[in-house]
């Protein structure tokens, strides 16, 4: 399949980049970039060198239909929904990247801040959560890639949902993420000088994630649910670990929830429940596709305790997507993955 990535140098496209070129059932066809146009991908990434020499193409020099068999927008939002629907209309299967494709219009205004310039569009996306909406993703051509914490949180939190080993009401979310999640783009918030020897908290209670992490949830309850989310910078390049407590529904031991657990995810290739007494870090999942799991039911306080992990820039976004590809193709699931 000829594939093309839209927004190919920054830190997504990047890490595309990286998983394509070891997929043996695709050819990376079309580059874009605004910032770095007209020049090969391999002088933005000297890494590539010899591996791949793509001109990358301004934005709006989109090629022409039947160019390409397949699409990954990794654009900022608002950015995407100007491009998906282009290739859309050409037929062409897409992934999308960013938030733009998330959440309902009015939602996605509410907590973007942005008028939703495509909802003919947004009523076909098929929400990517590979693991739990797989049958679904199977039959779509145009799939919204999920955020990076809403990945962490949902996968860890999903099983104990539906099971119904936890209170819907009350679940809180704290979350730590490595530098790259903020995106290529300079700033001064995630500078070397602020970030090193650092950790902070930051849009606590607005977050975007915020509501995509409920959407997910919402879909293995009856109850209302709003989670408190509090998200961190930690001075890492990459990996998310997100810690997660929730009030027990039910008496449960460890050791049952741990096999309960397993038992949910023991057909899933990219999620390791770890042992009893065994919990996740992030440099195990550094590089990968895959998401671990740990658990401990507090007793004294009647609350469990869930620990997932992810490297933010493969499960969190790329890795994922690619996961995603291969099921709307039809392709072995892990292909190209590690």
């Amino acid at each position: 399949m000829k594939i093309g990535i839209c927004g190919a140098t920054g830190y997504s496209g990047r890490e595309l980049i990286r998983i394509l070129l070891h997929h043996p059932k695709v050819q990376i066809a079309f580059l874009t970039s605004e910032q770095y146009a007209n020049q090969s991908i391999a002088d933005v990434y000297p890494e590539l060198r010899s591996k791949i020499s793509v001109l990358c193409q301004p934005v709006d020099q989109l090629p022409p239909k039947g160019t390409l068999d397949f699409v990954f927008l990794a654009l900022p939002h608002t950015v995407s929904m100007k491009v998906a629907k282009v290739f859309l209309a050409q037929g062409t299967r897409v992934i999308d990247l960013s938030g733009d494709y998330r959440l309902s219009a009015s939602l996605y205004e509410t907590w973007y801040q942005h008028p939703h310039e495509d909802v003919e569009n947004l009523s076909k996306a098929v929400y990517g959560l590979s693991e739990i909406f797989r049958d679904k993703i199977k039959k779509a051509t145009f799939v919204s890639n999920p955020g990076c914490y809403p990945t962490a949180a949902s996968l860890g939190l999903v099983p104990a949902l539906k099971g119904g080993f936890i209170d819907p009401q009350g679940i809180v979310i704290d979350a730590k993420s490595g530098v790259s999640g903020a995106g290529r783009g300079l700033s001064l918030g995630t500078h070397f000088v602020e970030v090193y020897e650092n950790m902070k908290a930051y849009k606590i209670a607005v977050h975007q994630h915020t509501p995509e992490i409920e959407q997910v949830l919402k879909n293995f309850t009856s109850a209302n649910i709003h989670v408190t989310f509090v998200p961190h910078l930690i001075p890492l390049e990459k990996g998310i670990l997100s810690t997660m407590y929730a009030f027990l529904a039910k008496k449960v031991k460890t050791e049952n929830l741990v096999e309960a657990y397993q038992k949910f995810y023991q057909n899933e290739p990219f999620i390791r429940v770890l042992p009893l007494g065994n919990y996740p870090q992030t440099k195990n999942v550094y590089g990968s596709n895959f998401c671990d799991i740990g658990l401990q039911v507090d007793e004294r306080t009647n609350r469990v305790i869930v620990i997932s992990v992810i490297d933010n820039m493969v499960k969190g976004a790329s890795g994922q997507a690619v996961q995603n590809m291969n099921l709307m193709c039809g392709l072995a699931e892990t292909m190209g993955l590690l």
